[in-house]
């Protein structure tokens, strides 16, 4: 049956799902909307979700459709297809302007593709990897960074820029960055990178990461987060980077800490409690 009365729709998902084929038949009784968001992140699909779909799945049946806000993501399985994915190639299958897209590997087998309206709408992002449009994400508050690559610093002072609100960041990332650009814990005082401020990231999570990364956060010559209260993270990760929370260039980003999520018990020394007092 139609639903001839509804106006405006909104359909979001933040985790994935299957049932690609059950929200296309659903939208296709919203032939009188006008207004239509969708945030989905489809999985176990041999096909991307590209213009192409967008346009038979969705737009030819809303003639009135006045707005469509959208960000889909479908995450295909790289084993046995005969080409290789390109954003490029999903860019060219549609008629608008305003939309984009990101084509990230974040596993040896599976490409996560992103196809999304501009301005990008949601405050909530995932996998995101290196290759992203040089876009403001303005009303992004959460992210999760993941790639089959290394993250180098350049990438976080895009990231600082690209996302100016962010609060919440997560990485998942085993590759280890110094190999690739350089940075050793001696290098504290030899500033070949400038300093990236997050002045609002309030929580970050590297539990899921290379140890650099750790590394990359919490030396304030390379990143500075004045607001940060939450950090996940590996035991011997910290205790390696902060050496044993006596470093004093990873002590003012750990001083507003108030809860540290770990995956392993933590026995907290006095040198531990000195380096983080707004944990008590």
């Amino acid at each position: 049956d139609k639903l001839c009365n509804l106006k405006c729709f909104t359909l979001k998902s933040l985790f994935r799902f299957e049932q690609y084929d059950n929200i296309v038949s659903l939208l296709r009784r919203m032939s009188y909307l006008e207004k239509l968001t969708l945030y989905l992140r489809i999985e176990s699909r041999n096909r991307v979700i590209d213009g192409t779909y967008v346009q038979h799945d969705i737009l030819d049946n809303m003639p009135q459709l006045d707005s469509f806000t959208f960000y889909i993501c479908t995450y295909v399985d790289m084993v046995g297809l005969s080409y290789k994915l390109s954003s490029e190639d999903i860019q060219q299958t549609f008629r608008q302007q305003h939309v984009t897209s990101i084509v990230n590997y974040i596993n040896g087998d599976i490409a996560a593709c992103s196809i999304f309206s501009l301005p990008f709408r949601f405050d909530y992002l995932e996998d995101l990897g290196n290759k992203f449009p040089n876009i403001v994400f303005s009303y992004v508050v959460f992210l999760l960074l993941e790639d089959i690559n290394p993250f180098k610093h350049e990438f976080f002072a895009r990231i600082a820029r690209s996302f100016p609100l962010l609060k919440y960041l997560r990485i998942f990332n085993k590759k280890s960055s110094i190999l690739h650009d350089g940075m050793t814990l001696s290098s504290d005082n030899c500033q070949l990178y400038s300093s990236i401020e997050y002045p609002h990231l309030t929580r970050l999570d590297v539990r899921y990461a290379h140890r650099d990364y750790v590394e990359q956060f919490l030396n304030e010559t390379k990143t500075y987060m004045p607001s940060l209260t939450e950090l996940g993270v590996v035991v011997s990760h910290l205790k390696y980077v902060t050496k044993d929370f006596k470093r004093e260039e990873t002590r003012r980003n750990c001083a507003k800490v108030k809860k540290l999520l770990t995956l392993e018990p933590l026995v907290c020394s006095k040198d531990f409690w000195l380096y983080f007092p707004s944990s008590y």
